[in-house]
């Protein structure tokens, strides 16, 4: 479906020729025309969907078609760097337009703060916002968003896995009783759904399927005792020939001691947390970007806060909770039809989570055997109480009953 078909605002559709988009992309397809309906939307679409433009460019319509506007729409994001990945948007697709757009999230100087007031005061059409740092300024009485036509939620499932359900109800006191609310999220288990029957009304839904993962992708698995898992990785990042590296932990202290190991190995790593400052943050991703820095270690955050071309392996140093969080996780190579690595540490705690993925890609991931200098990898098949393997002459916990009822069959575990 070609965007001309939408009718939308000749500057807006300019801009959207200049930026090379002529083709509207299923969830577009499905979206644009029930926002333009002023409908509200819970969507289920992943990221690389274009669901960003999806919602953006029917509401920048109805912008552009206001004459009297002020604070128009809230988008709330989980982290800053998406904020600033739809901020981006906003720009190349309003460049032919007048319409002005606010990112307000938290870890900026006193300079940024100071901007972030005086557009306030001057109203924006756009605000882009994590919710800590609106929930500051709307505290204050600085922002009043009495008067806002659209709100939206992106990367809602991944908002209330942050813990911002609270402040996602207190910004939503307020905001004005009628409005537009739109919803999208990659996942949609029962708490999203709750939320959306609390702030949505009467809404259409979207699901676009979970895309597999790319063809281009070589998925690799390595059983590994979790004492294993450093040298193992330190080993392939030394003899591979990758030049951009993403890897994926469990928890932010993993994320910190991850890049410290790496960094003591000679292995030029940094750690992206939200411990660090708004400039360390961005400087990282800069010299991601820029492919000054190889390798990068973060949390779920990444797989869907960053969009970089080029990278070349992505590690799952945790098997990420979520079936669908691998996909993301991994879908961070392989991009615009290229090919790319993605090698999971799994561990014997971890089974059922690699069980529960290859479940949703529908294929049994490639397992990789274990360097012969690093020791025995956990058998996937047996079922052990420790991390490593029973040592010699140390007598073993039977696990098996002690005879199969008929010849041939699978033995059971007591």
């Amino acid at each position: 479906m070609d965007f001309k078909d939408f009718n939308f605002n000749p500057d807006l559709y300019e801009g959207l020729l200049a930026m090379g988009f002529r083709n509207a992309t299923p969830i577009q397809q499905q979206a644009i025309p029930l926002i333009l309906n002023k409908q509200d939307l819970i969507a289920c679409a992943q990221t690389g969907t274009g669901k960003t433009g999806a919602y953006l460019l029917p509401i920048m319509n109805m912008i552009s078609e206001t004459p009297e506007r002020h604070n128009n729409t809230l988008i709330l994001a989980p982290t800053r760097e998406l904020a600033q990945q739809i901020d981006l948007q906003v720009e190349a697709l309003s460049y032919f337009t007048n319409i002005s757009s606010l990112t307000v999230y938290g870890g900026g100087d006193g300079i940024a703060y100071e901007q972030q007031k005086r557009s306030m005061r001057d109203g924006v059409d756009i605000i882009i916002a994590t919710p800590g740092r609106l929930i500051s300024h709307l505290s204050s009485g600085l922002l009043k968003l009495d008067q806002l036509k659209h709100l939206v939620l992106d990367e809602a499932d991944r908002m209330l896995d942050m813990g911002f359900y609270d402040d996602i109800m207190k910004i939503v006191g307020y905001l004005p009783k009628v409005r537009q609310t739109v919803l999208f999220s990659a996942t949609m288990p029962p708490k999203i759904r709750k939320l959306a029957s609390t702030l949505l009304k009467n809404p259409e839904q979207i699901n676009i399927a979970l895309s597999k993962p790319a063809e281009g992708i070589n998925q690799q698995i390595y059983m590994a005792h979790d004492d294993q898992k450093v040298p193992l990785l330190t080993q392939i990042l030394k003899s591979g020939d990758y030049k951009s590296i993403i890897v994926f932990a469990s928890t932010k202290e993993k994320v910190k001691n991850l890049g410290k190991v790496f960094r003591n190995l000679g292995l030029k790593a940094e750690a992206f947390h939200s411990d660090l400052t708004q400039k360390e943050r961005e400087a990282a991703l800069l010299k991601f970007k820029n492919k000054a820095l190889p390798i990068l270690i973060g949390t779920d955050v990444l797989s869907r806060g960053i969009d970089v071309e080029g990278i070349d392996l992505v590690v799952n140093y945790d098997v990420p909770h979520d079936a669908e969080d691998y996909v993301h996780r991994i879908g961070r190579t392989a991009r615009a039809s290229t090919k790319g690595t993605a090698i999971t540490l799994v561990n014997q705690k971890d089974k059922r989570k690699l069980e529960s993925i290859e479940k949703l890609i529908e294929k049994k991931i490639d397992r990789i055997p274990m360097p012969e200098n690093l020791g025995n990898a956990p058998a996937e098949t047996a079922t052990i109480t420790s991390s490593r393997p029973t040592p010699t002459g140390v007598a073993k916990k039977k696990f098996w009953n002690k005879k199969p009822k008929t010849a041939g069959a699978t033995p059971k575990t007591e």
